[in-house]
């Protein structure tokens, strides 16, 4: 049992690693495109089921903003940027500098930019992950939606069958000044693929 554990710990440690090192290649992107300092915090990390995934976001009938892509290469996978509409407001008006055109929903170019902004999110995370692993992961083009967490989620399911029963949360905060924005990152590696980023790690994968 202390064997496990000191698996799971380890685990963990790695996967935090993970997220700080793609952290702070997104947040020197983020700050390339826009021109100006944007920092990110220390982001939470977590392994959840599928199940606990739209929990994690307000549950399945929460409206809410994703970018969605698919991971192609050797450990393939689904990958999901998830924001509130506030938080998703928030991040172009006062991160991004874009003045919101107003209402319920973002206009054309606003979700043009929030797509961009999760391009370079997922990038950033991808190939931290690739760097760690030495797999070859890479994004496919990516996709904005506006529906129910459910919704989106079962888009990827009907876009590429069956999902694995894990998933990779990163909690990702924005800070710029005194403003400060949430959104989350949901990596989700097709049934065959976690055990072989753990094999990569050097950690023996086992069901928590």
């Amino acid at each position: 049992m202390e064997l496990f554990k000191h698996f799971k710990d380890f685990k963990m440690d790695v996967l935090k690693e993970v997220g700080n090192i793609g952290a702070g290649n997104a947040a020197t992107a983020l700050s390339q495109l826009l021109n100006k300092p944007i920092d990110m915090a220390v982001p939470k990390v977590q392994l959840l089921t599928f199940e606990e995934i739209t929990e994690k976001v307000g549950g399945a009938e929460k409206l809410v903003y994703a970018v969605f892509l698919r991971v192609e290469g050797e450990a393939p996978g689904n990958l999901f940027f998830i924001l509130s509409p506030e938080a998703a407001m928030s991040l172009l008006s006062r991160i991004a500098g874009i003045e919101i055109s107003g209402g319920d929903e973002l206009s054309e170019m606003e979700l043009s930019a929030l797509n961009e902004i999760g391009n370079i999110l997922a990038g950033s995370y991808l190939s931290s992950l690739a760097d760690f692993t030495s797999l070859s992961m890479y994004p496919t083009v990516p996709a904005l939606a506006m529906d129910m967490a459910g919704a989106i989620l079962g888009y990827g399911l009907l876009q590429f069958g069956q999902m694995g029963d894990n998933a990779l949360l990163i909690d990702t905060t924005f800070l710029e000044g005194n403003n400060e924005i949430e959104g989350q990152f949901f990596l989700i590696p097709d049934p065959e693929s976690f055990p072989k980023i753990f094999k990569s790690l050097g950690v023996p994968f086992e069901d928590d």
